[in-house]
This record gives structure tokens, C-alpha cells and sequence, in this order.
């Protein structure tokens, strides 16, 4: 679903490009942190018992599932293990 009009979508792209590398940079960092609270919020309502192993691999998987494949996968949970 996309309800904006072109017109307002270049509007938002050149006030985004108008920014310098380096402001956009820290607001996508602040998003992903942003993403990132929710979905540990989330997590640990949904897993209250949880370690803190469990939520990192759970958000890993969260974010990263579907583009890793399995092999990369099971590498990057087992060093999150590793790794408390």
C-alpha cells in the first residue's frame, strides 16, 4: 500500500539527500537502535525467562533470518553463545 502522492514522496527524498552523509548515517543507526528496543521489549514479554543469550539470538534471527543462509546462520548463533 502506498498512500503518498509522488510529489511528496521526491519532497521527502530531497530533504533526506539535502542532509549531510553523516546525519543520515546517525538517523539510520537510530532507527535500527529504535527497531531494535521493540523488538527486545517484545521478545522478553513474549519470554520473560529468557537469558540474555536467548534474546540476542532470538533478535538476531529476528532481524537477520531470512537473509543468512543456514550454515552463516548456526556459525553466528554458536559465537553468540560463545560470547555472553
Amino acid at each position: 500500500m502506498n498512500d503518498t502522492s509522488p510529489e511528496m514522496e521526491q519532497r521527502f527524498r530531497d530533504l533526506i539527500l539535502a542532509r549531510s552523509g553523516e546525519d543520515r548515517l546517525i538517523m539510520g543507526c537510530s532507527m535500527h537502535a529504535t527497531a531494535q528496543a521493540i523488538v527486545n521489549a517484545s521478545l522478553k514479554d513474549k519470554m520473560p525467562h529468557a537469558t540474555p543469550v536467548d534474546l540476542r539470538r532470538e533478535l538476531f534471527l529476528r532481524f537477520y533470518d531470512e537473509d543468512i543462509d543456514q550454515e552463516t546462520r548456526e556459525k553466528i548463533i554458536t559465537a553468540l553463545k560463545a560470547h555472553p
